[in-house]
């Protein structure tokens, strides 16, 4: 794959192109100018000549003669020999032709047009030649009209215009070149910030993840992305001390199973047992591996979730009767804690069954876990337009607003969530992790409240989710 070229080298080139345009055309501008302004020296010389001519024309000296006229002429224009006179009739007769055959005179006889004077341009062996040719009409009677030419030498005027185009022709070149190497240094010099963003993002490693790019040293054109890049690092530091703090929750509940199981195993080993207690020992065993390996099944569901979890199928549930069929399962253990069920309200959704029952079923476990005894839980359920709420909520001691700010976090469980392990995780800390995880996948949301000695959580769901919702990552 071509390597992209440097934002040095397009500045340049582009630094290059734009002043050699710029050039171009303002040299194309002066030519026009001064070719413009040649044309006006010479038809305001040539128009006061063909003033003088067409008056002697007109009105000769001496009435009738035309050897009179010859001679006026002559005379009038003798102090000029750079000047070229033509008159003649208008079917070609030469009246007055000292330079007749400079004269591309079928060209002239074209050009008259009466009261209009027309100038035109040619060239002749090698010199180039300009005339007004005009028609004029003689005051005297019998006489037809008559064609009256000017004409002047132009070759002044090219040559300077062709030295001119070579003097452009080495200044543009050479500007364009100092402009070229101008460009770059300007480039160089106004790329010092990105090389500034570039070093103090060099020097962010795993370990100094608090450092930040100088939104304020930069140019307003680059803090947006240094602004972004700054997001950027602290979604990445978040991520890493989530991750950090992750890995030492998930060592922390791993360690005690594991270790139970090494202790047990090697009491059992340490002398000889009856049968009785090595079933006793392995039946222990079996517990702390359904713990593991409902912790491992956890975790692969929240890593499924961290990729997107998709929705393996979606069918219509209705929710009240969802949690009715939760209801009868939780109902031994409400009853045995003294606490009171109930649910209100109904709605309609698409969703996949397994899924949301499992994040209902989590929520009831933890409002048991946490009701005081002799409370309430209720689960109300209102169906809208386009969504339907679910809210659970339990009476009991509420929680702190740090606490509620970690509700959700992996592993983490509020005060007092060890003394009964109980419900669909265990008291793992995953549970309501899992459950955020399940409403999102379902494009919906889930928060948690928790005053005046009630705990709530409110989950919205759409009423048709998408087939693929992914879940963000956190």
């Amino acid at each position: 794959m071509t390597r992209p070229v440097s934002l040095t080298t397009r500045l340049t080139l582009l630094f290059i192109l734009v002043s050699s345009s710029v050039l171009l055309g303002l040299a194309w501008v002066l030519h026009a100018a001064v070719e413009r302004h040649f044309l006006e020296m010479d038809r305001g010389l040539l128009e006061s000549k063909i003033e003088v001519l067409e008056r002697l024309v007109k009105r000769p000296p001496q009435t009738g003669e035309i050897v009179a006229l010859e001679e006026a002429v002559e005379a009038m224009f003798r102090s000029d020999p750079q000047l070229k006179i033509l008159v003649e009739t208008a079917d070609g007769r030469a009246i007055l032709a000292p330079s007749e055959s400079l004269f591309p005179r079928e060209r002239l006889r074209e050009r008259a047009d009466g009261a209009q004077s027309n100038l035109l341009s040619w060239w002749k062996d090698g010199s180039r030649y300009r005339a007004l040719v005009k028609s004029v009409q003689p005051e005297l009677p019998g006489l037809d009209p008559l064609i009256v030419a000017a004409a002047i030498n132009i070759d002044h005027h090219e040559r300077f215009l062709v030295r001119y185009g070579h003097t452009l022709s080495v200044f543009i070149p050479f500007a364009a070149i100092l402009s070229g190497f101008l460009g770059w240094r300007a480039a160089r010099r106004g790329l010092v910030p990105l090389r500034l963003i570039q070093e103090r993002a060099a020097s962010v490693t795993a370990s100094q993840l608090s450092q930040r790019l100088p939104e304020e040293a930069v140019p307003r054109e680059l803090t947006g992305l240094a602004h972004e890049l700054n997001c950027m690092l602290d979604r990445l530091e978040e991520a890493f001390r989530r991750l950090s703090n992750f890995s030492s929750d998930l060592a922390h509940e791993m360690r005690t199973p594991v270790s139970n199981l090494l202790t047990q195993t090697q009491v059992a080993l340490s002398r000889a047992r009856t049968q009785r207690e090595y079933q006793e020992t392995l039946a222990s065993s079996a517990e702390e591996l359904d713990r593991l390996s409902r912790m491992i099944a956890d975790m692969l569901f929240l890593a499924k979730a961290d990729n997107g979890l998709s929705l393996p199928s979606v069918e219509e549930l209705v929710l009240d009767e969802e949690v009715a069929d939760l209801f009868d399962f939780y109902d031994a253990l409400a009853e045995e804690e003294g606490v009171t069920l109930s649910a209100a309200g109904s709605a309609v959704i698409h969703g996949n069954r397994l899924m949301l029952r499992r994040a209902f079923s989590n929520l009831l476990s933890n409002a048991l876990r946490h009701a005081d005894e002799g409370g309430h839980v209720l689960v109300r359920i209102i169906e809208h337009p386009s969504m339907a709420t679910v809210t659970v909520e339990n009476t009991g001691e509420p929680l702190a607003p740090e606490e509620l700010s970690r509700i959700f976090e992996r592993f983490y469980r509020a005060e007092g969530a060890r003394t009964r392990p109980r419900g669909a995780t265990g008291g793992l800390g995953l549970g309501l992790a899992i459950t955020r995880a399940i409403v999102r996948a379902h494009g919906g949301d889930i928060t948690a409240s928790s005053e005046a000695g009630v705990t709530r959580f409110l989950v919205t769901l759409p009423r048709e989710p998408a087939q693929h919702s992914g879940v963000p990552r956190a």
